[in-house]
């Protein structure tokens, strides 16, 4: 389980598969909605056309938080 916080609108991407919905490890969505207090979350996984074909409530350990700057002192 990852000790980083989940943020609304964070990119995350799977750590696990998911096989009843056809999603597999490494897919990347987005954080839509903090769920029980962060202890879930709602994620919504869209096409390259920004078609949503999936969103489903995830565990903090289902999903990491995907970083597109380096993380380090500012």
């Amino acid at each position: 389980m990852t000790t980083e916080t989940i943020n609304l609108l964070d990119v995350v991407a799977l750590t696990e598969d998911v096989p009843e919905c056809d999603l597999r490890r490494g897919q990347v969505g987005t954080v839509v909605e903090i769920l029980a207090g962060g202890a879930a979350f709602e994620v919504e996984f869209s096409d390259r056309s920004g078609r949503t074909f999936e969103s489903l409530g995830l565990r903090p350990k289902q999903i990491m938080v995907l970083h597109h700057e380096p993380v380090g002192a500012h």
